[in-house]
């Protein structure tokens, strides 16, 4: 794989999907329908998983793509591939609360080694570079990369003072119980994969999840996460979370810095 081509294409294609978006989410209205799992879904996923897909597929036809909006790309097996979700955050989105994201990976033998985070209503862009770093490019936004600032977790040195993030649609009591078990000096919550940004930023340094995700949901902020030199584990064992498993949905997970010492579970 040619990275530096990969994380230009990615950027290209999450910058111009941004922009489809958010000429839908400043309209005085759209439509809301419900996906055949109940989950909510709008013209803007749509036409951003129309751009984004095209785009990859032309790129490198060779790599197999997992798209959330194209259920016959859920049948792909095998642990390298290409996985793309165009508007991670509906239900944020419908409510226009500004914490939707858009997001895209490249999964290698089951780990994502490079990712792109784009929260165009928040205007942060996230990304792993060629070499596999993460970084925050400040906007405006252009054809070429504008200024970048490298980021990296919090040297946390053990688990007082913590900052955590949580779900802001889908906490329930198991994850509080679960944060009970830390010492948190605060907490914040927020959509979409920004929450894994959140902790390669060194803004929070742990976002447990107990609840229902799939891995379009969660390898790009991965990734980011990752190159951060953040770390992403099953909430049951703490093994690293893989990739390409049948069906894509992922076990609970906690992505945190290294430095916090996990609670037993």
């Amino acid at each position: 794989m040619q990275f530096d081509r990969l994380i230009t294409e990615m950027r290209r294609l999450a910058l111009q999907a941004g922009q489809k978006i958010m000429e839908i989410y400043e309209a005085d209205d759209f439509d809301v329908r419900a996906k055949s799992d109940d989950s909510p879904v709008t013209a803007a996923d749509e036409a951003a998983d129309a751009l984004i897909s095209a785009g990859l597929r032309e790129s490198f036809p060779d790599i197999p793509l997992v798209t959330e909006e194209q259920a016959a790309t859920h049948a792909q097996t095998g642990g390298t591939f290409l996985i793309v979700d165009p508007l991670d955050g509906t239900k944020e989105f419908v409510q226009r609360r500004g914490d939707f994201t858009v997001n895209i990976a490249y999964v290698e033998n089951g780990v994502p080694v490079r990712g792109i985070v784009y929260a165009p209503a928040k205007g942060r862009l996230f990304y792993t570079t060629a070499d596999g770093r993460s970084v925050e490019e400040r906007g405006p936004f252009g054809d070429q990369p504008g200024e970048q600032h490298s980021v990296g977790v919090n040297p946390t040195p053990d688990n007082r003072g913590l900052m955590v993030v949580a779900s802001k649609s889908h906490r329930d009591a198991a994850t509080d119980d679960y944060i009970a078990r830390y010492g948190v000096r605060d907490m914040t919550s927020a959509g979409s994969s920004l929450k894994f940004c959140l902790v390669a930023t060194g803004e929070a340094d742990l976002y447990p999840r107990l609840g229902r995700t799939m891995e379009w949901d969660t390898a790009a902020g991965d990734a980011v996460l990752r190159g951060a030199g953040g770390e992403v584990v099953r909430f049951d064992d703490h093994s690293p979370l893989a990739y390409g498993k049948p069906g894509f949905e992922n076990p609970f997970f906690i992505a945190y810095a290294p430095g916090v010492l996990l609670v037993k579970t």
